[in-house]
């Protein structure tokens, strides 16, 4: 298997396994995985607004790697952009205007209301020029849009990874947590900022 199949293969099963864990954490109304008990009493006060994010977002998640086929988006192109549409509105759209909502609800003071605020509207803003790409048939411009948005799409899986680092590293919750607000995102997106900046680097990864 080539590289850029690994890499697809391994994007895809995470991103998958985040979902599923997201819908089944959050979708019942309650939460099943306390990390802390300020979050779980920020849960009960807004349970439904949480709930909104954690289902759109892991439609995002589901949805954002089927993006990224060169076979699917050149053998059914009505269905790539149908389910680029899903990805986008209900996915993107409401899950980052729900987590936009609740970035200042976040855990972890200042630090975090900016980080995961500034996320959801990065989410939003990356998302709608792609979509306007797209409307312009500017289709390299639009694919380098939907690297970005899925890079921070992607944030759902890697602020789970860094959520594992911390607990496995001995850190105390609240010291590490603010942190992660900003490394779960940063860094996917200045990584495809380097990747998608390059002249010669594919902009679809194709199992």
């Amino acid at each position: 298997m080539k590289l850029r199949s690994w890499s697809f293969a391994t994007t895809l099963l995470l991103s998958v396994g985040v979902a599923g864990y997201a819908v089944w954490a959050y979708s019942n109304g309650t939460q099943r995985v306390p990390v802390h008990p300020d979050m779980v009493a920020a849960f009960d006060r807004h349970r439904a607004l949480i709930t909104t994010h954690a289902v759109a977002s892991a439609l995002a998640l589901l949805l954002g790697p089927l993006q990224f086929l060169d076979s699917l988006r050149a053998a059914r192109p009505r269905l790539h952009r149908a389910l680029g549409y899903a990805y986008l509105v209900p996915g993107v759209g409401v899950g980052g205007i729900s987590g936009l909502l609740l970035a200042h609800h976040s855990y972890g003071g200042l630090v975090s209301h900016y980080g995961f605020g500034l996320l959801a509207v990065l989410w939003i803003f990356t998302g709608v020029m792609a979509v306007v790409a797209a409307k312009a048939r500017r289709f390299v411009a639009h694919r380098t849009w939907m690297v970005r948005n899925f890079a921070l799409t992607f944030a759902a899986v890697t602020l789970r990874l860094y959520l594992l680092l911390g607990f496995l590293s001995g850190l105390r919750f609240e010291d590490f947590y603010p942190a992660i607000a900003w490394l779960c995102w940063v860094p996917n997106l200045l990584f495809v900022e380097w990747v998608t900046l390059r002249p010669t680097a594919p902009l679809n990864p194709t199992p």
